[in-house]
């Protein structure tokens, strides 16, 4: 097997294995994201319902409220034990249970305006004080424009002052000569309003198409034009949370019913006659209680009024308007409340989604009719925009409860965080992807270098094979001249010295392959014992100089006496052997070098003896200064090689040295390279 195959194979075993974990990891953070995503949905889903419990309160509270207290006076008790008394809604300054609230008003068949906190006559009016009076009259007519710009009303007097219906403004002043400055200028300001009110259609037919307006005239108010369509939002549905939270949603929206009737109540209210007959004396009282003193002289008359299911609305104002039409006396009248839509808003849904744990990780959308009425950012946003939100993931979206149907609220995610399993689930694919690539990486290697292995083994074999034919064919050449007596005197010496060396020369190289055998399977260890240098030196330098000589190599050897006293612990026999190959791979590099030359040394660097072997060769290059010492590694290729070996000669000294504790390293010289082996002073 080449290496390039084996690439291929470890590529698909990784895909293999690398497909299906990155697939169950995909799953389980989609899981996690899923569990983190519905546990948001969760939240958003509790608060609203904590918003919408809030308006059905509003809701309860107004749907409730009997007809006569949109008046400033209300008769409460039977027929028999009636009693006159202020209606709840007529105090000033209000204290609305209602956030937003600009003040409840009625309208009647012909569009006119009253509210409860301006009283209807003009003996009621001497019971307010004038700047009271004053105040109330502009609350009044904020309504009556906020209504009237809104084709809800006409523009009109309010009916405080108006002491009678044929009775214009300039009369109304002149009949009261007593009346005070504050009064006369409230009276001379709505009789200037009145000349400038233009004739116009309005009334109740109005809010009966109240809902339906925008819809009709493809309109939008002018608070949500800056905000544009929620569909031009483009919210991220990928998880299809209507389709499957559609079960977990607030009950559907009552359908429009053609029955809108609530309730049937009788109502008590005194004849306004009753009440003007008595002006005299309700004029010179300074409170309430000197009109309820006449309470026996006004007439109680009793209706039957119908109410009808309040409906909401926003307006082009971009005021909200909560209303309910009543039947009473075969007349039909409008009662409602206005609001300021962002105080509204505000105190209703701002407040308690702040509140909230949503706000850190999501965005609130309130949109009325699909049109984006406020945009409610996380508290890490500053971008209230619409386009911040655009393209962004979808949460949660319910509308509110009937009458507030038109509002939905629109949940959008800013960021998710995921669940506390993340971390795991991060770190295991971290861990796993760490392994699978460590892993595969390692198998390369492994392969990798099992392949090169086979590879300088079948080298080795070669080269072991060369080495051995070379001199045994010599050998046998020479042998059979000296067997048929071929060889004359004069030449049989150098036959028999060529001989001896060639058998030498298998020797060593046998000896290097058992040698390597036993360090391979460790059955060799080795016997140390103390030697000097001088000693040793002695017992390397004749072999070492008939290796040279043979070769055509001089030697020179180098050691001080001080150096040649010391002794070290060491195998005499595995330093010959280390000697002999360093020697020999000096031969081989430098056979073709100019300075045929040997040069041993030894030297003392503190506590060790360095030993060097130099040749005055090419050297060695970098790239393979550290690759030498492998064990059947050549420099070059075994069909182009041009030096003898088998490659197991330096790998064969490192693990010989390393065995006697000692180290080895080499160093490039000019010209030449230089092996050095040190090992420690005997003590």
């Amino acid at each position: 097997m080449t290496v390039r195959k084996l690439k291929l194979l470890l590529l698909v075993f990784f895909v293999a294995l690398a497909a299906p974990t990155a697939t169950l990891v995909y799953q389980a953070y989609g899981q996690l994201k899923w569990e983190a995503f519905h546990q948001h949905q969760q939240l958003a889903r509790e608060l609203s319902l904590r918003i919408d419990a809030r308006f059905q309160e509003i809701l309860r509270r107004e749907q409730g409220r009997p007809f006569s207290d949109y008046s400033f006076f209300k008769i409460t008790g039977s027929e028999e034990t009636a009693f006159l008394q202020r209606s709840p809604l007529s105090n000033f300054p209000a204290e609305p249970d209602s956030p937003g609230l600009l003040g409840y008003f009625q309208v009647d068949n012909s569009g006119q305006l009253q509210t409860p906190t301006v009283p209807d006559s003009d003996s009621q009016n001497s019971l307010i004080d004038e700047d009271e009076l004053r105040q109330r009259v502009d609350q009044e007519q904020k309504i009556g424009q906020i209504l009237s710009q809104n084709r809800l009303v006409k523009k009109q007097l309010p009916s405080a002052l108006d002491s009678a219906a044929s009775r214009d403004f300039a009369g109304a002043a002149a009949e009261a000569p007593a009346a005070s400055a504050p009064v006369k200028e409230i009276i001379q300001g709505l009789n200037e309003y009145a000349a400038e009110a233009v004739e116009e259609e309005s009334g109740l037919s109005v809010f009966d198409s109240l809902s339906s307006i925008r819809k009709r005239s493809g309109q939008k108010s002018k608070t949500t034009q800056s905000g544009g369509r929620v569909a031009d939002l483009e919210l991220d549905d990928r998880y299809e949370v209507a389709a499957q939270l559609k079960d977990m949603q607030e009950p559907e929206v009552e359908p429009k019913r053609l029955d809108r009737k609530l309730r049937t109540e009788k109502t008590l209210l005194p004849e306004a006659t009753s009440i003007k007959s008595e002006k005299q004396d309700v004029v010179q009282s300074d409170n309430v209680s000197a009109l309820l003193t006449k309470q026996q002289v006004v007439r109680i008359r009793a209706f039957e009024s119908e109410v009808e299911l309040l409906e909401f609305s926003l307006l082009d104002s971009g005021h909200f308007v909560l209303f309910r039409r009543v039947w009473h006396g075969n007349e039909r009248y409008v009662q409602g409340l206005l609001f300021d839509q962002k105080k509204f808003i505000e105190s209703l849904i701002v407040g308690p989604f702040y509140e909230s744990s949503l706000a850190d990780v999501s965005d609130l959308i309130v949109s009325h009719q699909g049109d984006v009425v406020r945009l409610i950012g996380s508290r890490s946003s500053r971008d209230y925009s619409s386009s911040r939100v655009k393209g962004s993931e979808l949460l949660y979206q319910t509308r509110l409860v009937a009458p507030f149907s038109e509002m939905e609220l629109i949940y959008s995610l800013s960021r998710l965080p995921l669940a506390a399993g993340n971390k795991i689930v991060i770190w295991s694919a971290f861990l796993l992807a760490l392994v699978l690539l460590a892993g595969t990486y390692m198998l390369f290697r492994l392969g990798a270098r099992q392949i090169n292995l086979a590879q300088q083994q079948q080298d080795f074999v070669s080269a072991v094979s060369h080495e051995l034919k070379t001199p045994l064919t010599s050998i046998r050449m020479y042998g059979e001249m000296l067997r048929e007596g071929w060889a004359d005197e004069t030449r049989r010496k150098s036959y028999y010295d060529f001989i001896f060396f060639e058998s030498e020369r298998l020797s060593r190289l046998i000896n290097n392959v058992l040698q390597l055998a036993r360090m391979t399977r460790r059955d060799d260890k080795a016997e140390l014992s103390e030697f000097s240098v001088d000693r040793l030196l002695e017992e390397i330098t004749p072999r070492i100089e008939s290796q040279l000589q043979q070769a055509g190599f001089q030697l020179k050897l180098d050691c001080s006496n001080e150096c040649r006293e010391l002794s070290i612990n060491i195998d005499c026999d595995w330093f010959t052997q280390i000697m002999i190959n360093l020697v020999d791979n000096a031969i081989k590099f430098s056979a073709n070098a100019e300075k045929k030359l040997v040069e041993i040394s030894c030297r003392q660097q503190r506590n060790t003896i360095l030993f060097s072997v130099r040749d005055y060769g090419p050297g060695i290059a970098r790239d393979q200064i550290r690759k030498i010492f492998k064990l059947f590694y050549r420099s070059e290729s075994e069909l182009t090689r041009e030096t003898v070996g088998t490659g197991i000669g330096l790998a064969l000294v490192q693990q010989l040295v390393s065995a006697m504790h000692g180290k080895i390293d080499v160093l490039n010289r000019e010209p030449g390279a230089e092996f050095q082996v040190s090992f420690l002073v005997a003590e």
